[in-house]
């Protein structure tokens, strides 16, 4: 199996863990005399099952990543390199937003608002941000695709 593969995977058995305890929460009680529309003995079952065959495969994967190397560098570098580039890319996002804002005054004589921060170098740097923030998970979703998740 490849690693996008298992990657697939663990987003579906996450959705389906979620799905089956709505639906045993939704079954959990019934009117005296009545049947509930599913078995909740069996939905927590296959919930046990779920969970079960989850942490197999978070395991697999974090192994994997912790293994696997592109250019030198681990997939759980390169993931933590892509998480920190999209947290200061937001920040400068909203930083280039609140510093391009324009306030409107009707006098001459009112309160001129400046800006403290040079937009210009700003959107620099995210544009900068933004392409490197591209290609590296260009070359994660490559490397998903051909390496083969290593099971132990």
């Amino acid at each position: 199996m490849k690693l996008a593969e298992a990657l697939q995977e663990r987003a579906d058995l996450v959705r389906k863990i979620a799905q089956l305890g709505s639906r045993i929460n939704d079954n959990a009680l019934v009117q005296e005399g009545e049947k509930p529309n599913e078995d909740p003995k069996a939905m927590l079952a296959e919930l046990r099952s779920c969970v079960t065959r989850l942490e197999k495969l978070i395991a697999a994967i974090n192994y994997t990543n912790c293994s696997v190397k592109v250019d030198g560098v681990t997939l759980t570098q390169m993931i933590a390199r892509k998480d920190t580039l999209r947290s200061l890319q937001s920040v400068l996002r909203a930083a280039i937003e609140a510093a391009s804002q324009s306030t409107y005054r009707a006098r001459g004589a009112e309160i001129k608002i400046v800006s403290t921060l040079d937009v210009g170098a700003l959107r620099k740097e995210s544009d900068s941000v933004a392409k490197e923030l591209r290609l590296l998970d260009n070359k994660l979703q490559q490397a998903n695709w051909t390496f083969d998740l290593i099971e132990e």
